[in-house]
């Protein structure tokens, strides 16, 4: 992610739009764009948009622009689109299970790295080449794995309290797609993602 204080809040704002616009351009075949072309379609003048890339350390050729995959590549990183975001699903039921083994997720950049769970019958399983461990052991999966991310796949009753220890051991986004609400003190980030409309 762009490192804050190197990078002002005003051309942050602007990345997703100047990453967009490369994108289209790439997509279309051109190989550059110039400074004055993609200014124009951003809104901004060609000075900012000069002046917003080389603070990432981006810089066009003089007469040619700038390659558009290499600005797709690095915008993209600078906002953390390329990196990858290891998860930790908790609760491996049918729901669970089903996750764990949907390859889409990896995919889109947040593989499956651990399983959670409380059941005897269910720690120490395998699944999709993983074994499940104990969700009192959370702080050192999370440590262990460098999670940040978790998708709660618990019964609805046991929810919050599994949002409270994964909070508690570290994770700072949690994926709720369970039938009910939970909540968590900021800044952790918690999304309800309802299945059936996905």
């Amino acid at each position: 992610m762009v490192a804050s204080g190197r990078v002002s809040e005003a051309t942050v704002a602007r990345l997703p739009q100047y990453l967009q616009c490369a994108v289209d351009a790439a997509t279309k075949g051109d190989s550059t764009i110039s400074s004055d072309a993609l200014a124009e379609l951003v809104g901004v003048n060609p000075a900012t948009l000069r002046r917003d890339l080389a603070s990432l350390g981006i810089t066009g050729t003089r007469g040619v622009g700038y390659d558009t995959k290499y600005l797709v590549f690095e915008i993209g990183r600078s906002l953390g689109l390329n990196q990858e975001w290891p998860v930790v699903i908790v609760g491996v039921g049918n729901l669970g299970r089903a996750l764990a083994n949907y390859a889409g997720l990896g995919d889109r950049g947040f593989p499956v790295r651990a399983l959670l769970d409380i059941a005897p019958h269910v720690v120490g399983t395998t699944v999709s080449g993983i074994v499940v461990e104990r969700l009192e052991d959370a702080p050192a999966v999370v440590a262990r794995e460098r999670l940040a991310v978790a998708v709660l796949a618990t019964p609805p009753e046991a929810a919050q309290d599994a949002a409270d220890r994964l909070v508690d051991a570290g994770i700072t986004s949690v994926l709720n797609v369970t039938a009910t609400s939970v909540q968590a003190a900021e800044p952790v980030e918690v999304r309800r993602v309802d299945l059936a409309t996905v």
